[in-house]
């Protein structure tokens, strides 16, 4: 990369989330958020959705999609936060052959990090062992959709890996941070006799009866901790107790506060860091050092340098 392309970077700035107006979500995101804007209930927090506006730096009121041009195109990996209160729909989504042979840009696969859970949370990932796409359909047909799904027992920190083709369903009780692959192809396949579309003849036709949806155990690494690696996306857990610490940036990424404030600082210029919302760090970022004043949790949700 030439110095000349890496000087035009912008520093690491801050937007400010999207809210998604959704029939299963919530009035009220507290702690996470004091306001979201609307009276309609909210189901999720887009961090990095193509509408959220940049809220510090020289770009600050630009959207996130006018920003794809200064930050080397399209940003691959659509971070968000999950505020289910009732039932989602049982769902699948196409990995990238499957998208893309029906026109779109990309599959979809995801993982969710667990923020908050009631006791005896359960997620719905995956069709029970000798179930398949005609088992589906009946049950979709007969209303006994979720008893072919296996159910997950989840507690806070759990990293649950969600890879295309895998029928899931999230229910009340959880707030979930969602890392995906940049991409809104979703197949509903039951909704509960809720009056939506639903897509089963697509959605059957991507259904895996074997995936590699599961639990994923953390792995400690040197000051941090490795929540999951894939294909698409890497999570790390940073928990800094106060002062500085240094970290690489190579491909594009984004920074998320669970809990603390901090200053991110690179080359190129600094930023606040905020709980509940994504700082983007560009490719060709370089090294970047956190600043916390006080105790300090984040995540960084890395996508493979192009």
């Amino acid at each position: 990369m030439s110095n000349s392309h890496s000087s035009n970077l912008p520093a690491p700035f801050r937007l400010k989330p999207w809210f998604s107006e959704r029939v299963w979500g919530k009035s009220d995101l507290l702690p996470w958020y004091e306001s979201t804007g609307t009276n309609e209930l909210v189901g999720e927090a887009w961090l990095t959705g193509p509408a959220s506006i940049v809220e510090t730096g020289p770009f600050s009121g630009k959207t996130f999609e006018e920003m794809s041009g200064r930050i080397g195109g399209e940003f691959p990996l659509l971070v968000k936060i999950l505020f289910p209160n009732d039932k989602l729909s049982v769902q699948v989504h196409p990995d990238d052959v499957q998208a893309q042979a029906a026109g779109e840009t990309r599959g979809k696969t995801e993982c969710w990090y667990v923020l908050e859970a009631v006791p005896g949370a359960t997620v719905s990932l995956g069709l029970k062992s000798g179930a398949g796409a005609a088992e589906v359909a009946a049950s979709v047909a007969d209303g006994t959709m979720e008893e072919l799904l296996e159910q997950v027992s989840v507690s806070v920190g759990d990293m649950i890996f969600v890879d295309a083709g895998t029928v899931h369903a999230i229910g009340p009780g959880v707030v979930l941070l969602e890392t995906q692959q940049t991409s809104d192809v979703t197949y509903r396949l039951y909704d509960y006799g809720r009056p939506r579309e639903l897509h089963l003849e697509k959605g059957i036709a991507v259904i895996k009866a074997k995936t590699k949806a599961g639990k994923v155990e953390p792995r400690p690494m040197d000051g941090f901790v490795r929540l999951i690696e894939q294909e698409y996306f890497t999570v790390d857990r940073f928990d800094v107790p106060f002062g500085e610490i240094k970290i690489p940036a190579t491909g594009p990424a984004c920074l998320v506060s669970l809990s603390g404030w901090g200053t991110v600082k690179s080359a190129h210029g600094s930023t606040g860091l905020k709980p509940g919302q994504a700082v983007v760090l560009p490719q060709g970022t370089g090294d970047i050092v956190i600043d916390a004043p006080a105790a300090l949790s984040f995540v960084r949700c890395m996508a493979p340098a192009s």
